[in-house]
């Protein structure tokens, strides 16, 4: 078994007893109950396999890709939602000024202007290269490697779109990254892909993913899952 980032996993597939998958279950039932919903759903962006919403799950990417609050980047994405620039030509088409105050109406202030012409650029060239289309990204060789020639977008932006997509393109499940098992390992959950993935049903997986990360970056939100399993 090969986990993402290349390293094989020479403990995939050995057991674990009866009492530590009993408690692995109650553990992600928490976690799925408190922290599980995805950031895309945080952000209003319901999911599909459509054009719009993976245009604004890549935006959501980038902003959550930075230094800053997460939940500073999800207002920021519904702030630039709200002003009309949901899509790939509203946002190629806007001018600069208007995507810098919607930014700082969500609170993204710190990066507003750079994250600004990020946004513009990344617009114009997925109109060029997928007329605004990333199903035809998708459909490319070297997803995570092409997620990262649009400005703003690094590894841990293409981490972020490719964990919360797996829920639209199955292909890429279960897509567990080095953040969601430092999450898992806080927990005391098993800390590969595979017997992760094992602990939810696939349509689960970018809520698991969400949760995990979650608890990776905050350490309060991983103890209240933990006081919650044991309860």
């Amino acid at each position: 078994m090969t986990e993402p980032g290349g390293k094989r996993n020479t403990r995939a597939g050995m057991g674990r007893s009866a009492g530590a998958r009993e408690r692995d279950a109650s553990v992600v039932r928490a976690l799925l109950e408190l922290h599980g919903r995805t950031y895309a759903r945080e952000a209003g962006i319901r999911l599909r396999n459509t054009p719009v919403p993976l245009y604004r799950l890549l935006v959501l990417s980038l902003l959550l890709s930075a230094r800053i609050r997460a939940d500073t980047a999800v207002f920021a994405a519904r702030a630039l939602f709200d002003a009309g620039l949901g899509d790939a030509r509203s946002m190629a088409e806007s001018a600069w000024q208007r995507r810098v105050d919607a930014l700082g109406a969500g609170g993204y202030r710190r990066y507003d202007e750079r994250t600004a012409t990020q946004l513009g650029d990344g617009a114009e060239l997925l109109l060029q290269r997928y007329r605004g289309d990333l199903r035809g990204l998708r459909e490319e060789s070297g997803v995570s490697e092409r997620l990262q020639r649009f400005p703003g977008i690094g590894p841990a932006g293409a981490d972020i779109f490719l964990r919360e997509a797996q829920g639209v393109w199955p292909e890429f499940a279960p897509y567990l990254d080095r953040r969601t098992r430092e999450g898992a390992r806080r927990l005391g959950l098993p800390a590969s892909s595979r017997e992760l993935a094992r602990l939810v049903p696939r349509e689960e997986l970018p809520r698991l993913a969400a949760g995990l990360v979650r608890a990776a970056l905050d350490r309060k939100a991983a103890d209240e899952v933990l006081a919650a399993a044991e309860a």
